[in-house]
């Protein structure tokens, strides 16, 4: 090209790139994966791997191989994992216009790339098991074999086939053409996106670690009870461990009932209250009865103790390398939340006193954040619903359901839900589940009389 169309070709080039960069920023900024733009760390992840697609895609499709079909599924599916379907979708429908111009290849090529990239998005939902990519494999494969079949016979390639004998004169006989050659290339293409599954099943462990995700493969590995961390909660807290086990079958339904990810609740569940291994005694559920060490402390050491199992709890996650996610479940299952016993007791005391000075909430409350997911909220209800409902003497169906209105509304009128965009209807939903999951458990049972031993004669 003369230089002045190659200046020409490029501000094109550039101004396609930049219609395309401003239109997939705006759609991120209007959706709940802002944070993207806003974390330089994130951001720049997200660039790195549309970048690393566009170049080894180019590179593919300028190779007579043709295989750029393998980076744009592999980054399809990236996308979904790390980032959700919303974004993929509009990320890989730029990238493969990126790819179909930076190729110089017609816009056939654009309408596979981007046909194969969103059938990789839509069946890509929760990997629960490595079978999972295989399907997502063979389903992309056969819509990219109908996919380039169908393009190749409305753009006329299926001229490039081996034609049958035609008639004596000569002329040309559209319908004796057969598209071998579509038909092999379409094959050969199709074979590509099934490779991707498998691949994608052995760079699953990489992806997580390099993205911060977790499929459900990470995290059903991770609920295994044999998990160091959990092995230690069971020793040294026993009380606790059985309080775990519990709030995660309770929040895995709850979260379940308003369409949240309930494993991840589940697994976040087992783990919210390892902090409490340090100082297991200090907490009811692991007491003897008649021994309570908080009658020698005063209600604001008791306080300080309570509210550090959080934070230690948070920093032995990180030490053993827990995901940001279940770290985060740590750190927000309590929010801001007021320690009402010991307050109450300072309140108390301070009015018993001479001085009787004011006792500020911000002591008893704990450091935060406040939930900043649903199912971060989820867990939040859950824990104090189970905690409460062992104190009650007798767990009937409406007193448990009192019990999870009134924690339910005061953590609402607290605003701890403020930042994590629950609805009064999800909250609604999770009450009910939790109310039908402890009158379950603390079902009626049948009392037998009691059984007398024969003497043996």
């Amino acid at each position: 090209m003369p230089w002045i169309l190659q200046l020409q070709r490029l501000i094109a080039f550039l101004g396609m790139i930049t219609a395309l960069y401003l239109l997939c920023g705006a759609f991120i900024h209007q959706t709940n994966s802002r944070h993207l733009l806003s974390n330089s760390k994130e951001f720049l992840r997200l660039m790195a791997l549309c970048l690393v697609c566009i170049v080894v895609a180019v590179l593919l499709a300028q190779d007579p191989f043709r295989a750029e079909l393998i980076p744009t599924i592999l980054c399809a599916i990236i996308a979904t994992l790390a980032y959700g379907r919303a974004v993929a979708l509009i990320l890989m429908t730029a990238l493969s216009m990126v790819v179909t111009f930076g190729a110089r290849v017609d816009l056939s090529e654009f309408i596979l790339l981007a046909s194969a990239a969103a059938a990789s998005i839509l069946l890509c939902g929760r990997i629960r098991n490595r079978t999972r990519l295989i399907y997502v494999g063979l389903c992309v494969s056969i819509v990219v074999l109908s996919t380039y079949i169908g393009l190749g016979v409305l753009t006329g390639q299926e001229a490039g086939g081996v034609a049958s004998d035609g008639p004596a004169n000569g002329a040309s006989n559209v319908s004796s053409v057969m598209p071998v050659r579509l038909i092999t290339e379409a094959f050969r293409q199709a074979a590509f996106a099934f490779l991707c599954g498998p691949l994608m099943a052995g760079l699953l462990p990489i992806v997580e670690k390099l993205f911060d995700v977790q499929t459900d493969l990470s995290l059903l590995e991770l609920s295994d009870m044999s998990h160091p961390l959990l092995r230690q909660l069971a020793q040294r807290a026993p009380g606790t461990y059985n309080h775990s086990i519990s709030v995660a079958a309770l929040a895995e339904s709850a979260a379940e009932s308003i369409g949240a990810h309930g494993l991840l609740v589940r697994v976040g569940a087992i783990f919210h209250d390892i902090g409490k291994m340090f100082k297991p005694n200090y907490f009811v559920e692991n007491q003897v009865a008649g021994a309570n060490r908080h009658d020698s402390l005063q209600p604001g050491m008791s306080t300080l103790i309570i509210i550090a199992h959080v934070k230690d709890g948070a920093d032995l996650a990180r030490r053993h390398r827990l995901p940001k996610r279940i770290v985060d479940f740590i750190e927000q299952h309590h929010g801001t939340t007021l320690v009402e016993y010991f307050f109450r007791q300072a309140s108390k005391k301070s009015e018993e006193s001479e001085e009787k000075d004011e006792v500020s909430e911000s002591n008893f409350r704990y450091p935060g954040p406040k939930p900043q997911t649903r199912e971060a909220a989820v867990l939040m209800i859950a824990a104090a619903a189970e905690s409460a409902s062992r104190a009650l003497v007798e767990p009937t169906a409406s007193r448990l359901q009192n019990l999870v209105e009134q924690i339910a509304m005061k953590k609402l009128l607290d605003g701890q839900f403020d930042e994590c965009g629950l609805t009064l209807l999800e909250l609604d939903l999770i009450k009910r589940s939790l109310v039908k999951s402890l009158t379950a458990i603390y079902h009626g049972r049948i009392k037998y009389p009691e059984q007398t031993t024969a003497n043996a004669s």
